[in-house]
């Protein structure tokens, strides 16, 4: 196996998971005054320290149902930062102890189709609401390109014929290895985003700015209580879900023997030490997951190469720009993190054709239904206990 492959398609392969990780990281430093070197370098350091050890392409992606509810609810730094910590060491436990093998052992095949499913599900809804220009985030901008002077030609919004063009080129390029479709779509987005972005109003400019340690003040005993019960429980069924289950599944089936290093044990323990550090840092919590290999699985990403240079990218930004690191990727438009998105949603819906039986279609659409009316964490307990109710053999579908 070569571990490391430094060319076009690793690099379009590692471009394509910014739809997820973008819009929530910087909802996040928008909304909740998180700190924009501490996010992003977190996030470079995940990718890289993740790609060399586990010696493939791994996902670094923020953890939604936290992010969501940050977000919308305006959370301060400190509960959000609570939140890293109780993840961190929750996570560890959960890998250290072997519980998480327990939770694996029970939990059938379908249920993890059905996760992977309603995350294909949720990115391709997701990347849709980018294109369209309804998503959270545009909203709370107030424009479906917040940051192009130009939001329409003629009738038809920008972002709709940025999406048309950006959709039709991805088709075209999606297996071209001289010109891959991550590549040319998130450059050229990048190229239009200079030619018809905003005014830049670069505040540091290029330098080095080391990322603080501890910039908030450590959170108190209110901080950890409600990071508890409001965002740490409602999180965690979906990150074990998704992030354990389906994406140590995922991995094993895109790269077979050569993912020995991902199982359950390794991926609870290595997202618990980044969410210790991004504790450190003022980041954000973090995780890995099904859609986001799934995103750079299918834009050209196969070694852990892909992982080091999307990682060195973030970090050379972050710590050359410092806060202006937000400008730079606000010039990618909103559309074409959609296309992004899109195409990924759309590799992991097809995971469950793998599966035999009504009974095992029955949760996959049991957990989709769920997800898509409650949230994925409710899905997965709901489908993990009809699935074990299904294998009595009185009860049919």
């Amino acid at each position: 196996m070569v571990k490391y492959r430094f060319n076009r398609m690793e690099m379009a392969g590692s471009l394509g998971d910014l739809g997820t990780l973008l819009p929530i990281a910087l909802a996040m430093i928008l909304v909740n005054g998180m700190d924009p070197v501490g996010i992003f370098v977190s996030i470079g350091l995940f990718y890289v320290l993740s790609g060399a050890y586990y010696g493939l392409t791994v996902p670094v992606q923020p953890m939604k149902v936290i992010g969501a509810y940050a977000v919308a609810t305006a959370l301060p730094p400190g509960q959000i930062l609570a939140s890293c910590l109780l993840m961190g060491i929750l996570l560890i436990a959960l890998g250290t102890t072997g519980a998480m093998d327990v939770v694996r052992k029970y939990t059938p095949k379908a249920v993890i189709r059905g996760v992977q499913f309603s995350t294909g599900a949720l990115l391709v809804s997701g990347g849709v609401k980018f294109i369209l220009g309804t998503s959270g985030f545009q909203a709370l901008r107030q424009a479906a390109e917040p940051y192009l002077l130009l939001q329409s030609l003629g009738p038809l919004p920008m972002g709709w014929i940025i999406g048309a063009v950006g959709g039709l080129v991805t088709l075209l390029l999606l297996n071209h290895e001289k010109y891959p479709a991550g590549l040319v779509v998130v450059l050229g987005g990048l190229g239009l985003g200079f030619i018809l972005g905003v005014p830049l109003e670069w505040t540091t400019g290029f330098g080095f700015h080391l990322p603080q340690f501890m910039p908030f003040p450590f959170p108190g005993m209110p901080d950890f209580s409600f990071a508890l019960l409001g965002l740490v429980l409602p999180q965690l069924p979906m990150t074990l879900g998704n992030a354990v289950l389906a994406y140590a599944d995922l991995s094993k089936e895109y790269f077979g023997e050569d993912s020995a290093r991902v199982t359950h044990k390794s991926a609870c323990i290595s997202m618990g030490l980044a969410n210790i550090l991004a504790f450190c840092l003022g980041g954000m919590p973090l995780c890995h997951g099904a859609g986001g290999l799934a995103a750079h699985h299918r834009f050209g990403a196969r070694t852990a190469g892909s992982n080091l240079m999307i990682g060195a990218v973030f970090l050379v930004l972050a710590l050359g720009l410092g806060p202006d690191v937000v400008l730079f990727f606000n010039r990618i438009p909103m559309a074409i993190l959609g296309i992004l998105l899109v195409f990924a949603g759309v590799q992991l819906c097809l995971t469950p054709m793998d599966l035999n039986t009504r009974k095992e279609f029955f949760v996959v659409a049991l957990i989709l239904g769920i997800t898509l009316a409650a949230n994925l964490a409710v899905g997965f307990l709901v489908g993990l206990a009809v699935a074990h109710l299904l294998k009595w053999e009185k009860l049919s579908v």
